[in-house]
């Protein structure tokens, strides 16, 4: 019989099975631990050497790369270390120790520095071909040139043209004009010509390495050609005949003294020329009151673009021209109380154009507070010379405090002239002021000569 006893291999087979649940809480406590590194997306186990090795093997693969699929694996190893740094649990740097390196910013700078050699590693592509050219296009199409330059251009495209044939073997070739337009229409031509290519950056590298090698030779005969802007003011000004009407003069500087004889010629395209070419406050100052005296209506576009800039040489000249064009602009202007110094000059332009548009705006400044621009108000209705300022220049005359805007209301009574007008300024004759006296007066005495001559 066996001497093994049943229950004590009952007990040895109960024993096992008690041992196990601690095993269990092990493994759970395991899983709780992978759980809550997933929770704060930490990877303890990453750490920066790892990642400073990892970034050796990818640095040593791009140095060995040779196509763009080498390349793009090269990305892509980046993308899962850069991955993996934002999730990794590195140290942080010793805040009281300002020289304490950040191995996170090492790093990040050093996957930056990977990251910035792909890109310079890859292509070139046929798209920059076709960008380049197309820059040359619109450089031809958008630059002035002198004759020189456009003598100059077709040269450098028909060497270009030149080259795109023999690297792509086909036969482009020119039909057009000299003009930089029609060249480059060429260079359209050229455009489509690589795009049908269909060239690939690894297969077909040293035909992309030919064009750009054209490209840039292109470039360069485009940006050697002379354009208007490489010449200095004065030749400029001399190519387009500013100078033509100088004999012997006095003035200097010799553009100030072309600009009094273009005045005198009645040139106003020159004086125009001369405004727009010499930038100095001096010239500009003599052009635009050269544009006043002459009051050429030529003249009305460029000195109304600039009164939409508040330009106030610019709306005294469209005062001087009539100019009726500048009005609604103008309006616009009257209340600007902030700035006096526009009022005055916009109310006499307002004022010598005569538009009866002006009327009622100028009239309700006859009540502004500022009483050294009231005056210009009134004086600029009496140059309009519309009835329906009578009434309220007479009130102004009469209830205004201000002595030099009662006399500026006169005088623009005066100037309306209607009997009403007259016998509305002449109320005041005896006054004490002489200024508002002086102007009733003249009122005065311009009725009784009308009611001389009728009754003659």
């Amino acid at each position: 019989m066996s001497n093994d006893d049943p229950a004590e291999e009952a007990g040895d087979a109960d024993a096992d099975p008690a041992e196990e649940p601690d095993e269990v809480e092990e493994s759970t406590d395991a899983v709780e631990a992978d759980s809550g590194s997933e929770e704060t997306g930490l990877v303890p186990e990453v750490s920066a050497e790892d990642l400073e090795a990892r970034l050796d093997e990818v640095e040593a693969d791009l140095e060995a790369a040779e196509t763009e699929d080498d390349l793009d694996g090269v990305a892509a190893a980046l993308d899962d270390a850069e991955s993996d740094l934002e999730r990794a649990d590195l140290p942080e740097p010793d805040e009281d120790d300002d020289e304490a390196a950040d191995p996170r910013e090492e790093l990040e700078s050093r996957i930056g520095e990977l990251r910035d050699e792909v890109a310079e590693r890859r292509g070139p592509y046929a798209a920059d071909v076709t960008d380049e050219i197309e820059s040359a296009r619109s450089t031809l199409r958008d630059t002035r040139w002198t004759e020189a330059g456009e003598a100059e251009l077709p040269g450098a495209v028909d060497a270009f043209l030149a080259d795109v044939n023999d690297a792509l073997d086909t036969d482009l070739d020119r039909t057009g004009e000299d003009d930089p337009d029609s060249l480059a229409d060429a260079l359209d031509a050229a455009v489509g010509a690589v795009e049908a290519a269909d060239l690939d950056a690894d297969d077909d590298a040293d035909t992309i390495a030919a064009l750009l090698e054209a490209t840039d030779a292109l470039a360069a005969g485009v940006e050697d050609a002379e354009e208007w802007d490489d010449l200095q003011t004065h030749e400029q000004l001399q190519a387009q005949g500013f100078y033509d009407v100088l004999g012997h003069y006095k003035d200097f500087p010799p553009e100030l003294a072309a600009l009094k004889e273009h005045e005198q010629r009645g040139n106003v395209e020159m004086v125009l020329l001369a405004l727009d070419s010499l930038q100095s406050e001096f010239m500009e100052e003599h052009c635009l009151a050269a544009l006043t005296r002459m009051n050429d209506g030529g003249a009305f576009e460029e000195m109304h673009q600039r009164a939409g800039k508040r330009d106030r040489p610019a709306i005294r000249a469209l005062g001087k021209m009539g100019a009726d064009g500048a009005v609604e602009t103008l309006v616009e202007y009257v209340d600007t109380d902030s700035n006096p110094a526009l009022q005055k000059v916009t109310f006499k332009a307002l004022g010598e154009i005569g538009h009866p548009d002006a009327v009622q705006p100028l009239a309700d400044k006859l009540r502004m507070d500022n009483d050294e621009v009231r005056p210009f108000a009134a004086r600029a209705l009496g140059l309009i010379g519309d009835t329906r300022a009578v009434e309220p220049l007479a009130d102004v005359a009469e209830d205004d405090e201000s002595d030099s805007v009662r006399a500026a209301a006169l005088w623009a009574l005066r100037q309306i002239g209607t009997e009403a007008a007259l016998e509305a300024a002449a109320e005041y004759a005896d006054e004490r002021s002489f200024v508002v006296q002086s102007e009733a007066r003249k009122a005065r005495d311009a009725l009784e000569t009308e009611g001389a001559e009728a009754t003659a």
